[in-house]
């Protein structure tokens, strides 16, 4: 299957955490990668996304300084939503 990436940053005004991810982290600028897969069998092409992860600082290791998460969109989107509420 064909593969394609698109990537993105968000950025958080205020500290934010991320349901099923443990920690809050600072506010800043993301990285955001979101995988898609081809859809086969159809006479147009089409993607279906398959994962999507966000880089973070890493909390629970001293020798790692980011990590990658992979994150459920709407969690995210709410992550977005609430840090444009004022946190």
């Amino acid at each position: 299957m064909t593969e394609r990436l698109t990537n993105a940053t968000v950025t958080f005004a205020h500290p934010f955490s991320l349901r099923g991810v443990q920690g809050t982290f600072p506010p800043g600028v993301y990285s955001v990668v979101v995988t898609e897969e081809q859809l086969d069998g159809l006479s147009f092409v089409a993607y279906r996304r398959v994962r999507t992860t966000i880089e973070l600082p890493s909390t629970n290791s001293a020798s790692l300084s980011r990590q990658l998460v992979e994150v459920v969109p709407a969690d995210l989107e709410a992550a977005l939503a609430s840090d444009g509420e004022g946190g």
